[in-house]
C-alpha cells in the first residue's frame, strides 16, 4: 500500500496503471465495448493524477462519474468488477432498485457507502495482516513448543548446577522439537487449545435499520465475559487457528478502520446497477417511492458525509458508476439533478455473431475453456472445433434476435443444452476424446431454434 505524508493515508495499491494498460488487462476477459473501457481507464487514471497535485486543489477535483446504458449481457457489470479487481479498490455493486425513500419500507440508500466501507475493512485489514504474519507465525510457533514440551521442575536454590543442566536439556528439547515442528513431522500430533468464541451477532429491528450510529454489537461484546472453549486438535489445525487469533491481537484496528475509511473514500468504487428501475412511468403507484430514490441518491453521488460506527464517511471521491437497460426510457428520463452527477454517458453496443464467437474463445477465462476443464475431471478430453465455435455464435445470435435479447447470457444457456448429454454420462463411461463439431451442434439445437415457442420455454 503506498504511503501518503500521513501514515494513515493510502492512494491504493495498484492505481498508478495507465488507461492503455487498464484497457489491455480488461480485454484479456471483456470482448468488446472499447468506449467504455476507455472511458473508465480514464477515470481511474484521473484517481492518479489527483494525488499527485497540490494538496489544496485535491479536494476540489470531483471523480467523473459514468452512466452505461445498454441491453443487458452486454458487459456493463463485469467492466466495473474487473476494474475493482485490477485496482486493488474498495467495490461494492448494488441494485437501485433495492432501496426505497425515507420514509417507506426498505434500505435506506446510506447503507451502500456502509457496505462499502466494510469492503474496505476487509481489503486493509488482509493488507496489513501481510506485514504482521511473519510476527504472528513466530509467536504460535513458541506458544505450540509450550505445548510441546513441558518446562522443567524447579529445584532447590541450593542445587544450581543441577538446575542449570535441566535448564539446558529442556532448551536442547525445545529446539529438536522446533525443527520437527517445522519440518511438519509433528502436524498430525492432538494437543488441546483454547479458543475465544465470538458472540452471536445481535439482530436489530428489520429493514430500513442500517442507520443505528451505535454499535450495539460491539458494546456488547465487551460487557459480556468471553467464551473460551477447550477443544483438541492436530498440530496442523491448532496452527491455523492460534494464527488467525495472534494476528487478530496484533492489529491495530483503529489504524485499519482510519485506513480503510480514507482508501473508501478516495478510492472506492460504487456501482448502481439497474438505475433506469428507479425512473418513474405514467400512472405507476410506485413512482413516489421511484423518484424518492433518485432524490436520496442525489447527495451520496454529490458528495456528503456519511455515519457509519467506525466513524464517518465522506463521498465526495468516492467513483459512481451506474448502468441500466433503459429499453423504455433513457437516461434523460432521470432527475436532472441527477443526470448532471453522471456527467460521462456511453452506450455499449449490441453483441453480434462475431462478438458472440470472440466471448467463446478469446477471455482467459471463456466458456469453452471453462467446460473444457470441467470436463477434464472426468477423464473426457473436450474439443471445440472452428466450425462449431461459429455455430455456437450463430444460434446465439439468432435466439436473441428473435427472442428477448440477454446478450452473451444467451451462451451459457446454449452450451448447457449442447453439452447435457454429454456431462450426464461423463462420470460413468470412459468418453475419452469427444470433438464438438457444426453436425454436433446443429443435432442438439436446430430442431429447439426452428421452434420459435419452443425456444422461448427452453434457450
Amino acid at each position: 500500500m503506498k504511503q501518503l505524508t500521513n501514515s494513515t493515508k493510502t492512494a491504493g495499491p495498484r492505481c498508478d496503471l495507465t488507461p492503455r494498460e487498464i484497457v489491455e488487462k480488461l480485454d484479456a476477459f471483456i470482448v468488446g465495448q472499447d468506449l467504455a473501457k476507455r472511458f473508465v481507464a480514464v477515470a481511474i487514471r484521473n484517481r492518479w493524477r489527483r494525488q499527485q497535485i497540490d494538496p489544496a486543489m485535491r479536494d476540489e477535483v470531483a471523480p467523473k462519474n459514468i452512466l452505461m446504458s445498454g441491453p443487458t449481457g452486454v458487459g456493463k457489470t463485469e467492466i466495473a468488477r474487473r476494474l475493482a479487481r485490477l485496482t486493488g479498490a474498495p467495490f461494492i455493486k448494488v441494485e437501485a432498485t433495492k432501496y426505497t425513500e425515507v420514509g417507506y419500507y426498505g434500505r435506506d440508500v446510506e447503507s451502500m457507502v456502509r457496505e462499502l466501507l466494510d469492503n474496505s475493512i476487509a481489503l486493509v485489514r488482509q493488507q496489513e495482516r501481510v506485514k504482521i504474519e511473519d510476527q504472528a507465525a513466530a509467536a504460535v510457533e513458541n506458544t505450540l513448543l509450550d505445548m510441546l514440551v513441558s518446562p522443567p521442575p524447579l529445584v532447590g536454590s541450593d542445587e544450581a548446577s543441577e538446575q542449570s543442566d535441566v535448564e539446558s536439556q529442556y532448551q536442547r528439547t525445545r529446539e529438536k522439537m522446533r525443527a520437527m515442528l517445522l519440518a511438519g513431522e509433528l502436524d498430525q500430533r492432538t494437543i488441546e487449545i483454547t479458543t475465544q468464541q465470538k458472540n452471536s451477532p445481535v439482530m436489530i429491528g428489520g429493514m430500513g435499520m442500517e442507520g443505528l450510529d451505535m454499535d450495539l454489537q460491539g458494546m456488547l461484546d465487551k460487557m459480556m465475559p468471553k467464551n473460551s472453549q477447550q477443544r483438541q486438535a492436530t498440530v496442523a489445525e491448532a496452527r491455523v487457528t492460534l494464527l488467525e487469533q495472534k494476528c487478530d491481537e496484533l492489529l491495530d484496528d483503529d489504524k485499519v478502520h482510519a485506513m480503510a475509511i480514507d482508501l473508501a473514500e478516495n478510492m472506492g468504487i460504487v456501482f448502481l446497477d439497474e438505475m433506469d428501475k428507479v425512473i418513474g412511468t405514467q400512472g405507476m403507484s410506485a413512482d413516489v417511492s421511484r423518484q424518492g430514490v433518485q432524490r436520496d441518491l442525489l447527495p451520496i453521488v454529490e458528495g456528503t458525509t456519511v455515519q457509519t460506527k467506525y466513524g464517518y464517511v465522506r463521498t465526495d471521491h468516492v467513483l459512481f458508476i451506474a448502468a441500466g437497460a433503459f429499453h423504455s426510457t433513457k437516461p434523460s428520463d432521470l432527475m436532472p439533478e441527477l443526470q448532471g452527477r453522471f456527467p460521462i454517458r456511453v452506450e455499449l453496443d449490441n453483441l453480434t455473431s462475431d462478438d458472440f464467437r470472440r466471448i467463446l474463445t478469446e477471455p482467459k477465462n471463456s466458456l469453452a475453456k471453462q467446460y473444457v476443464a470441467l470436463l477434464a475431471t472426468e477423464g473426457v478430453e473436450l474439443v471445440f472445433t472452428d466450425d462449431a465455435i461459429v455455430a455456437l455464435a450463430d444460434y446465439a445470435f439468432e435466439v436473441n434476435q428473435r427472442t428477448q435479447n440477454i446478450g452473451a447470457r444467451r451462451l451459457h444457456t446454449i452450451l448447457e443444452r449442447v453439452l447435457e448429454e454429454l456431462s450426464f454420462e461423463a462420470a460413468e463411461i470412459n468418453l475419452g476424446r469427444v470433438e464438438i463439431n457444426q453436425a454436433y451442434v446443429a443435432e442438439r439445437l436446430q430442431s429447439v431454434v426452428d421452434d420459435e415457442n419452443l425456444s422461448n420455454y427452453i434457450l
